[in-house]
Order: C-alpha cells, then sequence, then structure tokens
C-alpha cells in the first residue's frame, strides 16, 4: 500500500463527522483563495455555501465508502507476521501448517466483523484457537499496532474467548461476529446449514478446551457421541444466536441486522472465506 493510500485509509477511520470537517476546512480555503483572486465572478457572497455543503457531504460519503472497502480488503489480504503461526503450532504439538491456515484465516474474519461492526458496537471471540493466534501476533508489538491502526484506526486488545450465556452484552457481541462470519460466507444467519469457519474451527481440529459450534441437532449428537475433543462439553448450536434461549437481543443479531429481513442472503455456499465448512455433524 502506497503512503497516500495508507494516509487516506487511515484518514477514514476518524469517521464520518470527522472526513465531513476535513473536506469542508480544505474547500472552503480553496474556495475563498479563488474568491480573494475574483476567480467566482460576481457570485454573491454565501450563495455557494449549501452547493458547497452538499457537495462535501457527497463526497464524504464516497470516501467513507472507499475507505472501509479498503480495510476490509487489507483485513483479508494484509500480511500476519509467519512468527505467529510458528508460535501457535509450537503450542499445539501436531498442529499442521494447513491447520495454522485455518486458524489465520478464522481470525481475519473475526478481524472483518469488527470492521462490520465499526467501533461503537463490540464483537466478541467464539474460538479458543483464532484467540491464542491473535495473542501471539499482539506479541509482535510493533507490527500489531501498525496493523491495527490501517484496519480499526487504533489498536484493539485480544480478548478472552466468550460462549453463549456469560451475559447479555457478550451474547450480543458474539452474535454480531456470528452475523457477519455468516455473511462473509453467504450462510443465512438465521437458519444455517453449514457453520462459517471462525466458528467451526475449534471443532473441527479438535481443540481441547475449546468452544464447540454445530448446526443442528443432529450434529451435536454426533460430537457427544463420537467425542471428536476428548474433553467435550457445552455444544451450542448456530441456530441459537437468532433463538431466545439466551438474553439480548436475538432479532437483530445485537444490532448488526439492521434490515427487517429473514436473515442473510441465502445459504449458497460462496462466500469469501469458503471451505471453512461445519465443524460437525454426519460421520466420515
Amino acid at each position: 500500500m502506497t503512503a497516500l493510500k495508507w494516509f487516506l485509509v487511515r484518514t477514514t477511520t476518524r469517521g464520518f463527522a470527522g472526513v465531513t470537517v476535513i473536506w469542508l476546512a480544505a474547500t472552503f480555503a480553496v474556495l475563498m483563495g479563488m474568491a480573494a483572486s475574483g476567480l467566482l465572478g460576481q457570485a454573491p457572497p454565501g450563495a455557494w455555501l449549501m452547493p458547497l455543503l452538499l457537495l462535501v457531504v457527497f463526497a464524504s460519503v464516497l470516501f467513507m465508502g472507499w475507505g472501509k472497502w479498503m480495510r476490509e480488503r487489507f483485513v483479508r489480504e494484509g500480511p500476519l507476521p509467519v512468527q505467529a503461526k510458528r508460535k501457535l503450532r509450537a503450542a499445539f504439538v501436531g498442529m499442521s501448517g494447513k491447520d495454522a491456515d485455518l486458524a489465520e484465516r478464522a481470525l481475519r474474519q473475526f478481524f472483518l466483523a469488527k470492521v462490520r461492526s465499526g467501533t461503537s458496537r463490540p464483537v466478541a471471540m467464539p474460538s479458543k484457537l483464532a484467540e491464542r493466534l491473535w495473542r501471539e501476533f499482539a506479541a509482535d508489538t510493533d507490527a500489531y499496532t501498525r496493523w491495527c491502526k490501517l484496519a480499526f484506526g487504533r489498536v484493539i486488545a485480544p480478548t478472552p474467548t466468550l460462549s453463549l450465556g456469560q451475559s447479555e452484552e457478550s451474547n450480543d457481541a458474539l452474535r454480531r461476529t456470528w452475523f457477519w462470519a455468516c455473511k462473509e460466507e453467504a450462510i443465512n444467519p438465521k437458519n444455517p446449514t453449514r457453520l462459517p469457519l471462525l466458528f467451526a474451527l475449534d471443532a473441527k481440529l479438535a481443540v481441547a478446551g475449546g468452544i464447540i459450534y454445530a448446526n443442528n441437532s443432529a450434529a451435536v449428537a454426533w460430537m457427544k457421541k463420537h467425542e471428536a475433543q476428548g474433553d467435550t462439553g457445552e455444544v451450542y448450536l448456530g441456530t441459537s444466536f437468532s433463538g431466545n434461549g439466551y438474553s439480548g437481543d436475538c432479532d437483530n443479531f445485537g444490532g448488526a441486522d439492521s434490515s427487517s429481513s429473514d436473515g442473510g442472503s441465502g445459504d449458497s455456499g460462496s462466500g469469501g472465506d469458503g471451505g471453512g465448512g461445519d465443524g460437525g455433524g454426519g460421520g466420515d
């Protein structure tokens, strides 16, 4: 990313109001200079203020949209330190390079949920494995700081893994993560037929002490019967995020779903992180 793009993307993290003020100040300064030079002709004083305001607001909307798109692209493609995955594999003996790559893709999915939720609505980490990789990444303070400021506009500290039922606030934070992870993989968040990678990861890789999710009751029964994970504990359903079994905003996924429709955009399975698959269900 060039220095100019870096500066512009960082500017969009200041929020719509901040960007609008910057545009107004810059445009006003230019117009005042043109007026002083007689380049605006005989236009009465203030005649251009309303068109200027509308132009600046429109430009700010486009600029903020471009900035968010660039931040999402950076989260998907921006390089993460190789050392973080090496430390992850050292902590989980027997983990393959392919498994570490899955953990990285899941972590990026979480970061995308953070970008899309904005600064006012927190998201929660649902995977023990992705959380561990997050902490290994954050241990490289300089690289992590630069990465966070470009992706989020500020540094966000790693947070513990949460599960449904701990509190209304954490339930809604998990719902936001669930909603955006489903959107990333073109899964209907209210009626999932599979799990997004971030929620399937711990069961998929049999992470000891991991948070286990399944997409239906049959998957829960199969997982408990076979005990794919040696210390299988509570298993959560993907449909629990939109159900009434846990406190919080289950109808709109903690405010993430601003539409009044019945959830996502279908379940075609052709999303950005497709291939994460469902952590449970069925046998081999």
